[in-house]
């Protein structure tokens, strides 16, 4: 039974008048009459008792109020649960990057104060981690700096591409007889080829671009220490200590540090992922969208991190 038509038993009973009724339900008088007459033929007996001057509920009609009052709660609850199951939800995201990091410290606070019922996990991982997290379904987001979107191409959107520079102390000699230069793979090999090489970890984005354009250059640096703590890569470079890729997100320290960008430019892609099967809430969709266009209002650099570990 539709429960409409339990509400209009009850707008009879609550005004024991026909004519005030169907006002209220914004039906005929007719149609209201006649559905009250097939009912009262289906169950076999009359609900109303009919004066001059109202109408009464019979002890059937009681007992049908009372049953119709119930199941018009239950379904007013029924739908309430339903519309805050859309308000609840658990989100698990993995980030990689400083910029993940800022992005998910900058919108939580605000998304939390309209949808507090929602978890939300953070994990810190390499990107080889996120990956197989993805993968496996163990993640429901990752926000990743990466080379490429393979092999999530249909899982993944791009958030903004970066460019990918290189970092020498502005001590150095080059710095100083080429200070606003682009640099080429060969230049690069050619300029560079004693220095120490301050890399960023395996199966990083960084390191991914970095050995492509060093070997597209025939080149082998030295590699003083690998790490992905973009703060102490810096310090080191700032000090004369080493050279190395570096996110122009991440380019800060500039009168200490000269960042050159290459010809032609390298980039990675700054890119949100989803697992396969996620079927998110109406609250879980609302974050993914905030993800999904933090840039759009974003006109500076989004990251300058001094100290954060991650992979970069």
């Amino acid at each position: 039974m539709d429960v409409k038509y339990l509400n209009y038993i009850l707008a009879i009973a609550k005004h024991k008048n026909m004519t005030i009724a169907a006002e209220e339900l914004f039906v005929s008088q007719s149609s209201l009459s006649q559905y009250l007459s097939r009912l009262e033929q289906e169950l076999g007996t009359p609900l109303f008792y009919r004066t001059k001057t109202e109408l009464v509920t019979t002890p059937a009609g009681e007992l049908y109020i009372d049953s119709a009052k119930k199941v018009v709660a239950i379904q007013k609850e029924l739908y309430h649960n339903i519309a805050a199951l859309n308000h609840r939800g658990n989100i698990r995201i993995g980030v990689t990057s400083n910029f993940g990091m800022r992005m998910l410290s900058e919108l939580i606070p605000d998304y939390k104060k309209t949808y507090p019922d929602v978890s939300i996990e953070i994990s810190e991982l390499g990107l080889p981690a996120l990956k197989k997290m993805i993968m496996e379904e163990s993640l429901d987001l990752g926000i990743a700096a990466v080379p490429n979107l393979a092999p999530f191409a249909d899982q993944a959107k791009v958030l903004r591409k970066e460019l990918i520079l290189f970092a020498v102390p502005s001590s150095h000699p080059y710095a100083k007889e080429h200070p606003n230069d682009t640099l080429t793979p060969q230049e690069l090999a050619r300029a560079f080829s004693n220095e120490n090489f301050l890399n960023s970890k395996r199966g990083s984005s960084l390191r991914i671009v970095a050995d492509q354009i060093l070997s597209e250059a025939n080149f082998t640096p030295h590699t003083f220490c690998e790490t992905n703590n973009i703060a102490a890569t810096r310090n080191m470079i700032a000090h004369g200590n080493g050279v190395a890729f570096i996110a122009e997100s991440c380019a800060v320290d500039r009168d200490r540090i000269t960042y050159y960008s290459f010809n032609p430019p390298l980039f990675r892609l700054n890119a949100l992922f989803n697992r396969k099967n996620w079927k998110p809430s109406e609250a879980e969709q609302v974050f993914y969208q905030l993800l999904l266009h933090y840039f759009d209002s974003i006109t500076e650099s989004p990251y300058l991190a001094e100290s954060h570990t991650v992979s970069n």
